[in-house]
């Protein structure tokens, strides 16, 4: 990698970083020059505007979302353990970020009432990508007959991603000692309620 390409990671890291504790509008070419040791055109050079940083955050964030979460889930068996694998990376993930903030879920926080601009439709773009293969996972779980018959996905992809929200809210914001341990025997009770007796 050149020295140019080195350069442009480390700064990505950091904005990853600055992201996820302070918010996609919390991410100034400022304060990124500042954290890296560096001019403000300096790091203008690499990413061209602030809202150019905040996609390529948004792209970055997803690029090692899917690397981390969704690509080894692929590799289980078609059906509920693929589901499975899929939703415990995601909540591994979801806990490791109640320190660092999960850039989906501020993002949503932040854009949810905006009008449309390319950060929001980056952000919006990415979390339905997510979204759309955990409802894959679900139909395809259904169809394996390891999920009920009446099973409705979109319904249990609503609990799942509820669940998960509760989990940033409780344990992040209200910092409530058992919110991971009770994510957790919250999702296995929804997974039994759909799978086949």
């Amino acid at each position: 990698m050149r020295k140019g390409e080195q350069t442009r990671a480390a700064i990505l890291n950091a904005a990853l970083e600055l992201a996820g504790r302070d918010g996609l509008e919390g991410l100034t070419i400022g304060l990124l020059a500042d954290r890296m040791q560096m001019s403000k055109s300096g790091v203008f050079a690499h990413f061209g505007s602030r809202e150019d940083l905040q996609i390529e955050v948004l792209m970055e964030y997803h690029r090692r979302f899917e690397e981390e979460v969704f690509a080894p889930s692929m590799e289980a068996p078609r059906g509920l353990p693929r589901l499975r694998a899929l939703v415990d990376r995601w909540m591994d993930k979801r806990i490791r970020e109640v320190t660092t903030g999960c850039i989906y879920i501020s993002g949503a926080v932040e854009y949810d009432d905006r009008a449309a601009s390319p950060v929001r439709e980056a952000l919006v773009k990415s979390v339905r990508l997510w979204r759309s293969a955990l409802l894959r996972a679900i139909t395809q779980a259904k169809e394996e007959g390891h999920l009920r018959a009446d099973t409705d996905p979109r319904l249990m992809l609503f609990e799942m991603y509820s669940l998960t929200l509760g989990l940033h809210h409780d344990a992040r914001f209200l910092r409530e000692p058992g919110a991971v341990e009770m994510t957790r025997v919250a999702l296995e009770k929804l997974f039994s309620s759909y799978q086949r007796g």
